[in-house]
Order: C-alpha cells, then sequence, then structure tokens
C-alpha cells in the first residue's frame, strides 16, 4: 500500500470518524481529565513528571497533536507517534502517594484507566451533541478504539470493547477512585489555568492583555466550557469533587451541551478541522471512499 492510499487505523467508513467530527470535542478531552485525575496513581503519575503547570497549553497541544495523528494520520505516521510516547512512558516513574511504593507510568492498569476514561468521554460528548448511533455502533467506537489501545502497548482483549464492558470497567474501579491532593490541585487548575497571552501589536500595545484574558470574555468562555465538562462527568464521579451528584444536573449539561453544539454548528468545517484531518479527507476523497456526513 503507498502512503497516499492509506487511510489510517479508523477511516471515513468508521464510527470513530463520526464522533470526533465537530467543534465541541474539546470538551470531551477537558471531561477526561476531570476524570482521569480521580486515580491517585494516575495522577501521581502526571504530577510527578510532567510540566503541564508549568507549560499547560504546550502539553495539551502535544496532546492533541497525538490524538490527531492517531485518529487521521497514515498508519505509519499513528505507529511511529505511538513508538515516540511508549518510548518516554518506559522511562518515568512516579511514587504512590499512600504507600512510597515506586510505580511505572506505563503500568497496564493505568494506562487502561486512560484509555477508558479518555474515550467513554469523547463518546458520551458526542451523543450529548445529538450524534445519532445505533447501540450496536456506539459498542463499535469502543471496538475500534482498541487499535489506539495496542498503540500504547495495552492487549486489546484486556480493553473494555462495549458500552456495556465499560459500565463493568467502572463498577469495578471505582472503589480505587477517590480526591487526593493532587486531584483537587488538578481540579482547580483545569478549571482556571493562566490563559495564553498573544504577543503585543500595534493595534494592542499598551493594553494590559494578561489582565484583559484572564479577567475579560476568554476566562468567561473557559469557565463555561469547564463547567460543562464537569458536569457532564458521571455522577459518582461528580460527588468525589463534592459536587452534586444530581438527575437535574445531568439534564441541565444535556441541554447545555446540545445548545453549544447549535451555536456552533454554523462554523465552517475548514476553519477549526486541523491539517491532518483535511489530508485525510484530501486522500478518502481522491479514493472514492465516501465521508461521513
Amino acid at each position: 500500500m503507498e502512503p497516499d492510499d492509506d487511510l489510517g487505523l479508523f477511516g471515513p467508513d468508521s464510527v470513530t470518524w463520526r464522533v470526533h467530527a465537530g467543534p465541541i470535542m474539546p470538551v470531551a478531552g477537558l471531561r477526561s481529565l476531570y476524570l482521569q485525575a480521580l486515580h491517585p496513581r494516575a495522577i501521581a503519575g502526571v504530577t510527578q513528571n510532567s510540566s503541564f503547570r508549568a507549560d499547560p497549553w504546550g502539553r495539551l497541544g502535544r496532546t492533541l497533536q497525538y490524538l490527531d495523528t492517531v485518529l487521521y494520520g497514515t498508519t505509519a505516521e499513528a505507529e511511529d507517534a505511538a513508538r515516540r510516547v511508549r518510548r518516554r512512558h518506559a522511562t518515568m516513574r512516579a511514587t504512590d502517594p499512600d504507600t512510597g511504593e515506586e510505580f511505572r507510568v506505563d503500568d497496564p492498569e493505568l494506562l487502561r484507566w486512560v484509555h477508558v476514561a479518555e474515550v467513554e468521554s469523547f463518546l458520551t460528548v458526542a451523543l450529548g451533541t445529538g450524534l445519532r448511533l445505533t447501540p450496536a455502533e456506539a459498542d463499535s467506537y469502543h471496538t475500534e478504539q482498541r487499535r489506539a489501545a495496542a498503540l500504547l502497548g495495552l492487549d486489546p482483549a484486556t480493553v473494555p470493547g462495549t458500552v456495556a464492558d465499560v459500565a463493568d470497567y467502572y463498577a469495578d474501579i471505582r472503589p480505587q477512585l477517590r480526591i487526593t491532593p493532587d486531584a483537587a490541585a488538578t481540579f482547580a487548575f483545569l478549571s482556571a489555568p493562566p490563559l495564553p497571552t498573544p504577543p503585543p501589536t500595534r493595534l494592542l500595545r499598551g493594553l494590559p492583555l494578561r489582565l484583559l484574558i484572564n479577567l475579560g470574555p476568554p476566562r468567561l468562555v473557559w469557565t463555561g466550557l469547564a463547567t460543562l465538562a464537569v458536569s457532564l462527568l458521571p455522577a459518582w464521579a461528580r460527588r468525589h469533587y463534592g459536587l452534586p451528584g444530581l438527575p437535574t444536573t445531568d439534564l441541565s449539561a444535556a441541554v447545555s451541551t446540545r445548545a453549544l453544539h447549535l451555536a456552533l454548528s454554523p462554523i465552517p468545517r475548514h476553519l477549526y478541522d486541523s491539517p491532518r484531518h483535511k489530508q485525510a479527507i484530501a486522500r478518502a476523497t481522491r479514493l472514492g471512499v465516501p465521508l461521513p456526513a
């Protein structure tokens, strides 16, 4: 197969491409971070090995670039990106906050938790926007995402492959989840991170940009997105953070998700599609493969 004929791990006919379409997907990524932080070892591994507090937007950009490559890159590009991630993770160690035991960051249990929290978040938000998937298609999304889990070294057979599998997995792991000082600090940081300040231009020179961005409309937008991401968490996860786990919260989150999706729908796709996604669409179009609506 020539590289230009390779549509990657998933391709336009996959459920994955349908789930990840749309500009609201960053809310799902934020939701998954709040969820992942509830695993004591997972969040300890991040805080002890990551510069995300010193460089949150750089870390976010690298994470999005990796996800974009896995979703829309060629098979070779996805495998190469995953190989670099595995190589970095293999050298990382962290200390258990309770026992003092040292553990590997690439422990399969931790990788599986991060994977499940991420893919379940994307599916939850996509369905919340009104994406119509049959139960079989929702299961197919989890089954397809086993390919992404395998890239990071997990045995696909050990990764939940259906909606029911995910529910069972959450039921099994919930006794291990709790709020720790690292989780609380991460919650606060994700809810109000320092926002990036653009370089001054002739038009903006002399204005207190950092103050305007961190206290003005950009801060209000981020607060709204973070609030929505938290409200979309499972009720049991919200209770860990000391927040209401009431059905009314679920209802308001569903309404807000649909409203935000409708508000963003008029934005032309070429304005938010990544270059790699555009390249994948171009390859599919050249090959005559139908694109998802």
